[in-house]
């Protein structure tokens, strides 16, 4: 079953990051299917409690309204408002638990990545019109801006192809890689038709 942490982890990657579910799955070992159910739910998985029995666990409901209040209230102090005379590292582990469910996400948090590891592909539309030969132009929708980022250095590039078919893709996805000098462990595309569809509740890869 998914922890309440990863699937705290899975809706701040989705909304702060804007990572799209693929991206999403491969960078935390999960199926995209949890990925889905994580950011369809209403709310946090369930709490399971490790073992039956445990003392803290006629606390619970005390420890769960102190949160909703106070989300960064130290387990020190949760202590000493619910009266508790046990093990502090007891009570310590199951407010660990806790505590993401009422912890707002972090603006500021980031996603870090190791070298190389992933690139994010996707198409830009300039918002221009671009005069071309015999007295025609373009409008931005037929001015497909092929980009790719690397996930660590941020490094961006980019080239004009002429159609966003599958030929013009991946004859500019080969430039921006050759241009790069190395080959990503993991590509990233969102939804893009010349490279993979949905069908049948599945994602396939575009024949070629």
């Amino acid at each position: 079953m998914l922890s309440v942490e990863d699937w705290a982890e899975i809706r701040r990657l989705h909304r702060s990051e804007r990572l799209p579910i693929k991206a999403i799955a491969r960078v935390m070992g999960i199926s995209r299917n949890t990925v889905r159910s994580a950011l369809a739910a209403d709310g946090p998985p369930k709490y399971q409690r490790a073992k039956a029995g445990s003392i803290v666990d006629p606390y619970e409901p005390r420890i769960r309204e102190l949160l909703r209040q106070f989300p960064t209230m130290p387990a020190t102090v949760i202590a000493e408002r619910i009266g508790w005379d046990h093990s502090i590292r007891v009570l310590s582990g199951r407010i660990a638990e806790l505590r993401p469910v009422y912890l707002p996400p972090d603006p500021a948090s980031r996603t870090t990545y190791l070298p190389g590891e992933i690139a994010q592909c996707d198409f830009w539309f300039p918002p221009i019109t671009l005069p071309v030969d015999h007295g025609q132009s373009r409008t931005p929708t037929k001015l497909p801006v092929l980009t790719m980022t690397c996930g660590y250095s941020r490094w961006l590039s980019a080239v004009l192809v002429p159609t966003r078919g599958a030929e013009d893709l991946f004859a500019g996805w080969w430039q921006l890689i050759h241009n790069l000098g190395a080959v990503p462990r993991v590509l990233v595309w969102d939804g893009e038709g010349a490279v993979g569809r949905r069908r049948h509740r599945k994602t396939e890869l575009t024949g070629h």
